[in-house]
C-alpha cells in the first residue's frame, strides 16, 4: 500500500504555479527582445497575478492602469 503525503497537493500546486511563472517570464522576454512590448507587459501582467505575493495579499481595486517602465535586456 502506498504511504499518502498529506501536503503533496500543494506541493504541487506550488510546483506548477512556480513553472508558468518561469515560462512567462521568459516569454516576456523574448517579447521584449523581439521589440513587442505590449505583449511583454500582458505576459508581466499575468505573472503578477499568479505570483506568490499577489496570492497572500489582500485584494486591492485599481481604478487606474500604472505604465511600468520598460527596461531593454540587451
Amino acid at each position: 500500500m502506498d504511504a499518502v503525503n498529506p501536503g503533496s497537493e500543494h506541493d504541487e500546486a506550488r510546483t506548477d504555479r512556480s513553472a508558468i511563472l518561469m515560462m512567462l517570464a521568459y516569454v516576456e522576454a523574448e517579447c521584449r527582445r523581439l521589440g513587442v512590448t505590449e505583449a511583454a507587459q500582458h505576459a508581466a501582467q499575468a505573472a503578477a497575478l499568479l505570483s506568490p505575493s499577489s496570492m497572500t495579499a489582500a485584494p486591492r481595486r485599481s481604478t487606474a492602469l500604472v505604465a511600468m517602465p520598460l527596461v531593454p535586456l540587451h
